[in-house]
């Protein structure tokens, strides 16, 4: 049976008993991965005193084939992303990412990028002010990284141009972007300098994103309408972390 070594975030756990858990962990390389951990709860053993979610370590676990959980053999404790765990916006915006990281990828699918992404935010919300921004890169990242990277520069529905001159616009979670005013359905009005703020994290100009203080939250609140109807659902985290998700 193969062995895998590897770094990993976690996700999700669960206690399996007295002195056992299975876990859900997000891997540098091999993806999504769910396994069981037994004896990990002991004080001592390979296990650093057991999992529990917004850290990250060094895994090494054993593939079984045709079974639902691996079995982990040791977990290696590296990080705690400490700023989640002592102020309350950031632990709603980190249990956000890693409970959208847990819906969004499909088990032993890697994409790195996205192991990235949530350390780089994780590790980035030590401050109020930054909150906000990082969420929003994690959040486009996700969605980018899924196959679902919002359209903002031509209309989502037909491929025409925009009208760049309207301060409204109308955005289209079910078309993937932004589309014409004049079409219906499920489009939610969208100020125009919210495009823009996201056309600067589409070009990674994270400065200029960062500046817009007022727009931050609505972009990050227009991009969780889009993984809401992705998800077919506003999952209670999603909840915790926008208490309104209304016009952007």
């Amino acid at each position: 049976m193969p062995r895998i070594t590897d770094n990993a975030i976690c996700l999700r756990r669960w206690d399996f008993s007295e002195t056992s858990q299975t876990v859900s962990l997000l891997t540098l390389e091999h993806g999504l991965l769910r396994g069981l951990a037994k004896g990990s709860k002991r004080s001592e053993g390979r296990f650093s005193g057991g999992f529990d979610l917004l850290t990250r370590g060094q895994i090494s676990l054993i593939i079984k084939p045709g079974k639902d959980l691996m079995t982990i053999t040791e977990w290696h404790l590296s990080e705690v992303y400490w700023a989640a765990r002592q102020h309350l916006v950031a632990n709603r915006a980190g249990i956000y990412m890693i409970d959208l990281t847990h819906r969004m990828l499909k088990e032993q699918d890697p994409h790195p990028e996205v192991f990235m992404a949530l350390d780089s935010a994780l590790k980035a919300c030590t401050e109020p002010t930054r909150i906000g921004i990082e969420t929003l890169i994690f959040q486009w990242r996700l969605l980018d990284s899924c196959g679902y990277r919002p359209e903002l520069n031509r209309d989502a529905g037909t491929g025409e141009p925009l009208d760049e001159d309207a301060d409204v616009i109308r955005f289209s979670p079910i078309q993937g972007g932004v589309i014409e005013s004049t079409q219906e359905g499920d489009a939610v009005k969208v100020r125009r300098s919210t495009i823009e703020l996201l056309r600067n994290i589409a070009r990674e100009d994270f400065i200029a994103a960062a500046a817009d203080v007022e727009g931050v939250p609505r972009a990050n609140r227009l991009l969780a309408v889009c993984f809401r109807t992705l998800l077919g659902e506003a999952p209670d985290a999603m909840q915790w972390a926008f208490q309104e998700l209304g016009t952007a």
